[in-house]
């Protein structure tokens, strides 16, 4: 597949709000090729980096299952930056790099590195991350926003206000509820249609959900799983905007026979079909981009850099882009962003953790001019609102963002006693399934 333009966007449209139009193509005249082309630099020195883990044990009737594991606790990664002109910036690196390597990684390799050095070279300071494993790339991003931080309080604006090279930024940001993880195929798996109409209730016109726990173990078909697919649609009704999250659990196979179904109840997109590590992955999201009439290909919350990302844009394989700032970093997420603009493509972020990940992701969306929607996670996890002195709320399904300089957001001074460090892995294997 090509271009956006073949997919019949208008009769998706029908369900956006008026405001959600196909991004078009930026003016070649006058757009920056950097953020902070022409923002004057300011004399700033960093002085210390400082890393702060937290956790919040979930209840036993709150923890949630996907495939084969269940996720007993909710982890954070806090970075602080300090300057010589009293500026704090904070970022999160992703906790999926594991938040016990990110700290070390970061005390040992990337602090005394950064000791010294101008915020103002962010993506000369914290560019590296393709040469970093997995969890060192990750740091990497949370050094990159705590920087965009400081740049903002230095310049007085929000770090919203300094992405938008394209036009004014938009503040006010659609939110979708993202779940899907709290129903099981061996319980009651209307849990899943009843999360939905909650959802819908509380306002959100967007609701994405994943494909339950282990097929195999339930014997779970494509077949036998369509029935759920039409009740679901059913009971939200047309306006609400259904987003299918394999989690490249389906086999190609699979994923086709599901593609005209996914038509029929004309659902938005279809994130991360099939494994992109598998041999001829890029291929095979093709063939899915291919058998979809209406539904746009969604995917790359797996991918670091832009260049990791350009193939698959150009081809047509993701359809809607979806970086996370806090494994790319937002300068790299921006660029990320602005290849996929030049494409006529959304960008929607990745964004499933806590407070400090959304505060990264939201100023990114408000900041492009492709933005769509922003994820919101709907499990339990007080670090998503509690972390924080004037907490990052949603209402009636739209974040408004402060438009104070910087992110425009502190953390309570107690978080670490409030929400102290639970070592180990934030999943074990599922209990309720065979060995």
């Amino acid at each position: 597949m090509t271009e956006l333009s073949r997919r019949s966007l208008l009769a998706a449209a029908a369900v956006m709000p008026a405001a959600q139009k196909r991004p078009t193509r930026p003016a070649p005249a006058g757009w920056r090729a950097h953020p902070l082309e022409g923002v004057g630099r300011e004399k700033l020195k960093i002085t210390d980096v400082k890393v702060t883990l937290f956790s919040y044990e979930l209840p036993p009737d709150k923890r949630w299952v996907t495939a084969r594991y269940m996720t007993w606790k909710t982890d954070s990664v806090l970075v602080e930056v300090f300057t010589d002109q009293g500026i704090v910036g904070i970022g999160e690196p992703s906790p999926y790099g594991g938040p016990e390597f990110v700290k070390k990684f970061i005390e040992e390799h990337i602090r005394p590195g950064l000791i010294g050095k101008n915020p103002f070279d962010l993506e000369h300071l914290t560019g590296p991350w393709a040469r970093s494993p997995r969890g060192g790339s990750v740091a990497w991003a949370g050094l990159d926003a705590a920087c965009w931080d400081i740049i903002g309080k230095a310049k007085g604006k929000p770090v919203y206000e300094l992405l938008a090279t394209d036009g004014p930024p938009q503040p006010h940001i659609r939110m979708y509820a993202s779940g899907g993880v709290e129903y099981a195929w061996h319980k009651r798996p209307e849990d899943l249609i009843d999360e939905a109409v909650r959802h819908k209730a509380a306002g959100y016109t967007a609701f994405k959900f994943r494909i339950g726990t282990e097929w195999k173990n339930a014997g779970m078909t494509v077949q036998k799983y369509i029935p759920y697919l039409q009740k679901l649609r059913q009971a939200v009704g047309p306006d609400m905007e259904l987003m299918h999250e394999n989690n490249m659990r389906l086999t190609l196979e699979q994923t086709l026979e599901l593609c005209p179904v996914l038509d029929e109840l004309k659902f938005h997109w279809l994130e991360e079909p099939i494994s992109t590590r598998a041999e001829g992955a890029l291929e095979g999201y093709l063939k899915i981009a291919e058998a979809l009439k209406s539904v746009l290909v969604s995917g790359g919350e797996q991918l670091i850099t832009r260049v990791d990302f350009k193939e698959w844009i150009d081809r047509g394989a993701y359809e809607i882009v979806q970086p996370d700032c806090n494994c790319t970093g937002i300068t790299e997420a921006w660029h990320i962003a602005r290849i996929a603009h030049l494409k006529g493509r959304w960008c929607c972020p990745h964004n499933w953790h806590g407070g400090l990940t959304t505060m990264a992701n939201a100023a990114l969306v408000a900041g492009i001019p492709n933005r769509h929607m922003l994820e919101l996670n709907q499990t339990l996890n007080p670090l998503k609102e509690e972390i924080f002195k004037d907490p990052l709320v949603v209402k009636k399904g739209y974040l408004d963002l402060p438009r104070r300089p910087g992110f425009g957001v502190e953390v309570i001074p107690d978080a670490a006693k409030r929400f102290p460090y639970i070592p180990g892995s934030y999943s074990k294997p599922n209990p309720e399934l065979p060995a």
